[in-house]
């Protein structure tokens, strides 16, 4: 018996883990491990490790056919979020086609986000794919798909009913007429993208949001149809949920979306109304005192902006943490006037300022002592502002504060920091992303 149960023990011991745990054992194991990096060294183990952490794997970001999609299918059996974007600038013309589309409709049976920016090749046909094999999807984005029209798309917002997110920017096509399919199919609407969308109108936006109340995320950049009329059904109908708003270049808005967005929406944090060019200093004043939420706003070109108004929203929106008010070239520095010594101000990061002549380095002075935190201030084209000016008066910036001025003697823009002068983009401190979050669009 004694070596029986010895020969047991040594075989044990000669039994790789492998033999030990079963699957679901191992899928526990693979649930624990917390970042990417671990999950990918999970697979490397072995060819079973690695089939198990292919058919846990969620998000993948490919560009392949549809030969290698098949395959991918295969292995990759639950995947929920599939991206087969491309680059704006380097796509490999056409990127995905309808072909693709039909494959991921089919194998990928569990997806609810798939990103298709800049495909050119996909059309209506590739959406009608998606419409009838995709039944569960919650998040599309097709923007710069410039083939789509309402007719594809349309066909998913009748197939795909769970609906959350649908991102269109660029799709020139686009009309009322999707709005319209939108509010009837997909009531659950959180998201909707249509920068650049020029057909879109109120009497779209309007039928939107009789069936869709819950958005959260609004951006009709540059949807030069779209009034106040539109503006202040989407506020009124959506009052509650609505988080951000985005207006840019929207030149028939005036001051009645203004204040009906600061009469009824209370939760929201970022607005963008740059290039609004008719608002008016009562309706900034208006937003000021009751958007206490409000933690970006975007108001470059807003020709009417004030000392008052501008003052009025420093000090009244505590939240504010990015500020724009480039070639508002009314401000002086009395807008900032009282920030310091009424302790206003302190959470804003990101200050524009950048062609606003009547600004002087007084006024500088001022938004330094309110702004404690701030992090990256854009002064080029101020006149008034250069960087001898700045040294001469003895400005203290905040250590990782990141300037942008312009040295008008020398005429080139440097960039500051507390440790001294230095190029950003030569010394590329940003990323491209980082770049373009401080642009807000």
């Amino acid at each position: 018996m004694g070596e029986e149960h010895a020969k047991q023990e040594e075989e044990e011991e000669e039994m790789s883990i492998n033999d030990r745990l079963r699957d679901d054992e191992l899928r526990a194991v693979l649930v624990k491990l917390e970042t990417d990096k671990d999950k990918e060294v999970f697979g490397l183990v072995c060819k079973r490790w690695l089939y198990l952490q292919s058919t846990e794997r969620k998000k993948l970001c490919a560009r392949a056919g549809p030969h290698m999609l098949r395959k991918m299918a295969a292995r990759f059996t639950r995947l929920k979020d599939l991206d087969l974007s491309q680059s704006a600038s380097r796509s490999f013309y056409p990127g995905v086609t309808d072909s693709d589309l039909s494959v991921i409709a089919t194998g990928f049976t569990a997806l609810r986000q798939l990103k298709l920016q800049n495909c050119k090749g996909i059309t209506d046909a590739g959406m009608a794919a998606i419409a009838t094999g995709l039944s569960s999807l919650q998040s599309l984005d097709v923007s710069y798909c410039r083939k789509l029209t309402d007719k594809g798309l349309s066909a998913v917002t009748e197939g795909c009913h769970d609906l959350k997110s649908m991102h269109l920017a660029g799709c020139r096509f686009v009309t009322d007429v999707l709005l319209n399919s939108l509010s009837k199919n997909c009531h659950n609407l959180e998201e909707l993208g249509l920068q650049g969308c020029t057909n879109i109108t109120d009497a779209g936006l309007a039928a939107l949001v009789a069936g869709c109340k819950h958005i959260k995320y609004l951006d009709v950049n540059k949807c030069t149809n779209v009034g106040d009329a539109g503006i202040s059904v989407i506020a009124e109908s959506c009052s509650t949920s609505l988080r951000t708003l985005k207006l840019l270049d929207c030149y028939k808005l005036g001051d009645k979306s203004l204040f009906t967005l600061a009469n009824v929406c209370k939760n929201l944090e970022t607005l963008i109304i740059g290039g609004c060019r008719d608002i008016s200093s009562d309706s900034i004043r208006s937003l000021a005192a009751a958007s206490q939420s409000l933690k970006v706003l975007r108001m470059d070109w807003c020709l009417n902006v004030s000392d008052a108004s501008l003052n009025c929203i420093l000090s009244q929106c505590t939240f504010l943490e990015v500020l724009d008010i480039g070639c508002c070239e009314e401000v002086t520095d009395g807008a900032f006037e009282g920030l310091g010594t009424a302790g206003f101000g302190l959470g804003l990061k990101v200050l524009k300022v950048s062609n606003c002549p009547k600004i002087t380095v007084l006024g500088i002075h001022m938004v330094l002592e309110a702004c404690r935190s701030l992090e990256y201030l854009d002064v080029r084209s101020c006149p008034h502002v250069t960087k001898a000016g700045c040294e001469e008066a003895g400005l203290r910036f905040p250590e990782s504060c990141k300037i942008q001025i312009q040295d008008h003697t020398e005429g080139r823009t440097d960039d500051s920091s507390a440790n001294g002068i230095f190029y950003l983009f030569l010394n590329l401190r940003f990323s491209i992303h980082q770049i373009s979050h401080f642009f807000f669009v």
